[in-house]
């Protein structure tokens, strides 16, 4: 269990400069692509992808207050009088109401300014919390394919040809005979994810409970969530195309198919992975990510899921009380919370960075590592704060093609890259431990993590990921 430092979290709602890229990457080098015939092309420029224009700490004119259980509706208009604000929605997501919460959050629009809104709003009897409703992002580089050739060295072992014992060992536990379960869940909490992909088809979730027919079956509130849902764009159409790279490239990592010949090979072969996007060409919402979490959350009591773990390659913003609150709610419901540590290059024991800092007992926040074993230049990290290290430079996966409906692969760097590595070891190890707890999972990856001199005093564990070491 992490000992995290944090200042009083009722202080950090006084909004510190973020420039988060909790996601992706920040290499600047040249970089190669590959194209739908996986031939290799050179580039002559750093090939950059995900939103790259201005990039606002929150959602302007907005708030996410929570008021007081069983508060009348007078003292509610009475306390948003004072900042002349009007509600613009109420949340109550499924696992609110499970967990007894049946005021959930209130979305406050107002002309005021946010950080005056705010104080104003904290200062009511009748008010719980308020605070900004923080954009989240990610960003990534990109390149070109593979396994056998070499390039997929965070899936390589001391054991594996062609082998890298900086990588998670993953290919030492595929030769064990564990590949995953398609019984294994795994929710990404991210970009949509091209669920057509040649070495995706079939690893994407395919929801048994609500076909599509226009009716909301299994009464989660989601009607025809297919394969997950948008909560961007709120509705079912959980791949909008080429600009769900990122959450492609997460998908793959965790669960590409392995020994079909094609592409790359995720961390486990064997998985259903259900798309919860929340992230869009501007980046994404704390509600919405709220929304999203709370999805998952909901999927797996509703549904008895074996879902261990959600992977989080994304984060921005200050502290939110709501935020934090989902996911211990996903706590309460037996789930990890995989998180990118970020890409600062700073040291998260002093500077939080959300949501790998919540001091939530399922998070296992995950910095990154070179070839080499070195830890990345980009990589955050915090003695306290981050658990473990994970591949995430020059990190190749899956990702949509230029033509629509096509598939390539290309490679990408950040704390975005180690996430589902990790995220792929917890569901090997949950495919071979039945019932495990998400606390006795956790302990198994913290625990087989191989000492690493780059990430002593640095992470909680001094090491990188050891996915044949459970």
């Amino acid at each position: 269990m992490k000992n995290k430092k944090y200042l009083s979290f009722t202080l950090l709602l006084t909004v510190s400069v973020f420039f988060l890229l909790l996601t992706g990457c920040a290499d600047n080098s040249p970089l190669s692509s590959a194209n739908e015939n996986n031939t290799t092309i050179d580039a002559s420029v750093t090939a950059t992808v995900g939103f790259q224009g201005e990039r606002p700490e929150f959602v302007p004119g907005e708030l996410i207050v929570k008021f007081k259980a069983g508060i009348t509706a007078g003292k509610r208009l009475q306390a948003l009088k004072g900042v002349g604000g009007r509600i613009g929605e109420r949340i109550v997501t499924k696992a609110m109401d499970r967990s007894g919460d049946r005021e959930g959050l209130t979305v406050v629009r107002m002309l005021m300014p946010v950080d005056a809104a705010v104080k104003i709003l904290r200062s009511s009897p009748d008010v719980v919390f308020a605070e900004p409703n923080y954009y989240l992002y990610h960003t990534a580089t990109s390149n070109d394919p593979y396994y056998t050739d070499g390039s997929l060295w965070g899936m390589y072992g001391d054991a594996t040809s062609p082998s890298n014992p900086y990588g998670s060992q993953a290919g030492e536990a595929w030769a064990a005979g564990n590949t995953g379960s398609a019984t294994v869940h795994i929710g990404v909490i991210d970009e949509g994810a091209m669920y057509s992909h040649e070495d995706l088809a079939g690893q994407i979730w395919t929801n048994p409970y609500d076909p599509v027919d226009g009716i909301d079956n299994d009464g989660n509130g989601y009607v025809d969530d297919i394969h997950g849902w948008d909560f961007d764009g709120d509705d079912n159409s959980t791949y909008d195309g080429k600009q769900d790279d990122h959450g492609t490239h997460v998908s793959g990592t965790i669960g590409a198919i392995g020994g079909n010949g094609i592409g790359v090979a995720g961390v486990s072969w064997n998985v259903s992975i259900i798309t919860a996007k929340f992230l869009g060409r501007r980046g994404g919402s704390t509600t919405n990510a709220i929304k999203a979490i709370d999805y998952i959350t909901d999927l797996k009591t509703r549904h008895g899921l074996n879902l261990p773990a959600t992977n989080n390659s994304w984060g921005g913003g200050g502290f939110s009380q709501a935020l934090q609150d989902a996911i211990e709610r996903a706590n309460a419901a037996d789930i990890l919370f995989v998180a990118a540590a970020g890409n600062d290059g700073a040291d998260i024991d002093a500077s939080p960075s959300y949501p790998a800092s919540y001091p939530n007992a399922n998070i296992i926040a995950v910095a990154s590592i070179t070839s080499t074993g070195g830890l990345s230049s980009f990589s955050n990290y915090g003695a306290t704060s981050v658990d473990i290290g994970a591949p995430g430079s020059g990190i190749y996966s899956t990702l949509p093609g230029n033509r629509p409906g096509s598939s390539t692969y290309g490679s990408y760097n950040g704390t975005s890259m180690a996430t589902p590595h990790v995220t792929g070891g917890v569901a090997l190890y949950a495919a071979s431990n039945p019932g495990a707890s998400a606390a006795t999972i956790k302990s198994a990856i913290l625990n087989s993590a191989v000492a690493t001199s780059s990430l002593s005093g640095k992470t909680v564990t001094g090491g990188r990921l050891n996915v044949s070491g459970f």
